[in-house]
């Protein structure tokens, strides 16, 4: 009997280390092939970050993780993307300035992971610049991925403190 990826967000470390394996590639691929933006809505842990990190590698053409899935057979493999990942999953946003940081802080990771120099250090102004640089660099389409979007308004919705500047 194959182990529980109780906790796991990982999907190469699920498929690497031959966890149980649910296999949603195929929902993947129809999202991929219809959608050029999808909004993904679902309960906490539900799967969003799983699902997220199965994206990236599906993004950037890991078909040795997606043997015997569905994608191994419906993707097409010969299309790869840069993929710009944010995640909030880790940290308190109480206040403007450590969401200010911890973006910052990701938007600098993608930069150093994707090989792209940004100048600014304001972090909207970063993202837009990190995505052009991107999307000059490699000469197509930049696939952005944001994991847990919400946990900065799920730190801050009782609380009514945390105002930030448009």
């Amino acid at each position: 009997m194959k182990k529980l990826p109780i906790g796991i967000q990982s999907f190469k470390k699920i498929r690497e280390e031959d966890y149980l394996y649910v296999d949603k590639t195929g929902i993947a691929v129809d999202l991929i092939s219809r959608y050029s933006y999808v909004f993904l809505s679902r309960p906490r842990r539900f799967g969003k970050s799983l699902f997220v990190d199965t994206l990236h590698h599906l993004f950037e053409g890991k078909k040795q993780l997606f043997e015997g899935l569905a994608a191994e057979r419906t993707h097409d493999w010969s299309k790869t993307y840069p993929v710009i990942r944010i995640s909030f999953s880790e940290g308190s946003f109480r206040s403007p300035e450590t969401l200010e940081q911890s973006l910052l802080s990701s938007i600098m990771e993608n930069e150093k992971r994707l090989g792209v120099t940004v100048e600014t250090r304001v972090p909207a102004l970063r993202f837009a610049q990190l995505i052009r640089g991107v999307s000059e660099k490699y000469d197509c389409r930049t696939v952005i991925l944001i994991d847990e979007y919400d946990k900065p308004i799920l730190d801050n919705i009782d609380s009514g403190e945390m105002a930030l500047e448009a």
